[in-house]
């Protein structure tokens, strides 16, 4: 893949920049500033992702991904978040569907056991959620306790377990 021209890079800078402000219409115009030729390019895919993510524009961030997965099959971000966006159109079984066949194809990384437990815990398969959040665990304890003490997809399976597996306070 082709590198950006600095300029370029700088537009794209600065878009992760408002992005981290938490300001998604400044990143967008930043990334409209790119040289148009550069706009298919993975890493402004990859901010575009998270721009529309951000508006909640999940048809949009469903087309990014599946395009990054096409263009990048060895990158996880595309696998993982092409499953979130289809989650969240509530294609729930078609999430897992797309995402677990590629679990161990990224066995160090925490999100994919992570979000097939959600997605099992969404789809009531309770104890097979459990088994995925205790992969998760076992990759990254810290960082998945973080992001699951507040995870309203999780709840079912907190719920069916009364408290038998670590559970949000």
């Amino acid at each position: 893949m082709k590198k950006l021209s600095l300029q370029d890079q700088r537009f794209l800078d600065a878009a992760e920049g408002w992005l981290g402000l938490n300001n998604y219409q400044e990143a967008h115009n930043e990334l409209e500033q790119i040289t148009p030729v550069y706009r298919a390019h993975p890493d402004v895919l990859k901010v575009r992702y998270e721009i529309y993510s951000m508006a909640k524009k999940w048809e949009a961030c469903f087309e990014i991904a599946d395009s990054l997965v096409t263009m990048l099959p060895d990158d996880e971000f595309g696998w993982v978040y092409r499953s979130f966006a289809l989650h969240e159109l509530k294609k729930t079984e078609a999430a897992y569907d797309r995402l677990m066949p590629v679990n161990d194809k990224f066995p160090d990384n925490w999100m994919i056991p992570y979000n097939l437990a959600c997605y099992c815990s969404q789809l009531n398969r309770f104890e097979e959620a459990a088994d995925w959040f205790k992969k998760a665990m076992a990759l990254d304890e810290e960082t998945v306790k973080k992001e699951a003490v507040d995870d309203p997809d999780l709840q079912p399976l907190w719920d069916s377990r009364n408290g038998t597996v670590w559970k949000r306070t």
